[in-house]
């Protein structure tokens, strides 16, 4: 079981990152591999009880017998991406609201959804038309409503991640930090004193992914959106940043798609001149 349920996972972030890029996934795929998801949910919730009970019986209180289980039954890159999905289906009331997260006054939202909206939009239609030809052409009850819960989540799980796009942007503080976003994918944070540079630059990654991470060429990461990227943000030095399923990488350049570049560089440019232009403090003169 450890082992089959990170390769799903895995197997799901590949059907993401290929939705992301523009390719073409056909509907029978999508539902096979949440088929798959689902029914290893299903069987490491067993496991999981299993874990639960025996702490339970060892006198561990409710929580801590809960948390024990939890990390003695699920795989961190299983953790890590219920956690995106719940934190992603958070944003569909956030979104609804239209409320943001982590904008403060002062700051500088910059959104990136652009070239993906289209393509999210153009998904919903197919997995709804899906659903309406199945309902009419699968004669069988048991497997209508198994197809229908399993398409109910695929549209749920495309309107979250969408969500989180929408309503987690990137922010240029007013302090002249920047915050590079994903959805709940991706949050990397650069603080003002380690941005040596940052300018309009248009480029197409060759991978064509979402996330690409070069450490043999000065550490350049690649946050794509619809197969480019529009902002170059060179660094002082390396930043940490986190993988979707937990993997920690130090980046010192960092490419990354903003619907309104221009925008987001002349903001950053204006919140990180004063801190540049400040005199530095005088030196205590000798008594």
């Amino acid at each position: 079981m450890k082992w089959a349920v990170p390769l799903v996972v895995v197997g799901e972030i590949v059907l993401v990152g290929c939705l992301l890029a523009g390719v073409a996934v056909p509907a029978p795929v999508l539902l096979g591999a949440e088929a798959v998801v689902l029914t290893l949910f299903a069987l490491e919730a067993v496991v999981l009880r299993r874990h639960y009970a025996r702490a339970r019986r060892t006198g561990a209180a409710r929580r801590d017998a809960l948390a024990a289980a939890v990390r003695t039954g699920v795989p961190e890159p299983v953790r890590r991406l219920l956690a995106h999905e719940i934190r992603g289906f958070a944003s569909l009331g956030r979104w609804v609201a239209r409320r943001t997260h982590g904008v403060r006054e002062g700051d500088h939202a910059a959104p990136y959804t652009g070239p993906q909206t289209a393509m999210m939009y153009g998904l919903l239609f197919v997995a709804v038309v899906e659903t309406v030809a199945l309902a009419v052409l699968i004669p069988w009850p048991v497997v209508h409503r198994i197809l229908l819960v399993l398409d109910v989540y695929t549209v749920l799980m495309v309107l979250a991640l969408h969500a989180g796009c929408v309503t987690r942007p990137h922010v240029v503080g007013a302090d002249g930090s920047l915050r590079i976003r994903y959805g709940s994918l991706l949050d990397l944070s650069v603080e003002a004193a380690r941005i040596a540079s940052v300018h309009v630059d248009r480029r197409y990654p060759r991978s064509g992914g979402l996330i690409t991470f070069d450490p043999a060429h000065d550490g350049v990461l690649d946050l794509a959106v619809g197969g480019q990227t529009t902002v170059r943000v060179e660094l002082t030095e390396p930043v940490t940043f986190v993988r979707p399923l937990g993997r920690r990488e130090r980046a010192r350049v960092v490419r990354f798609h903003a619907d309104a570049p221009a925008a987001l560089v002349k903001a950053l440019d204006q919140a990180l001149r004063p801190a540049r232009t400040a005199p530095s403090p005088t030196p205590d003169r000798p008594g």
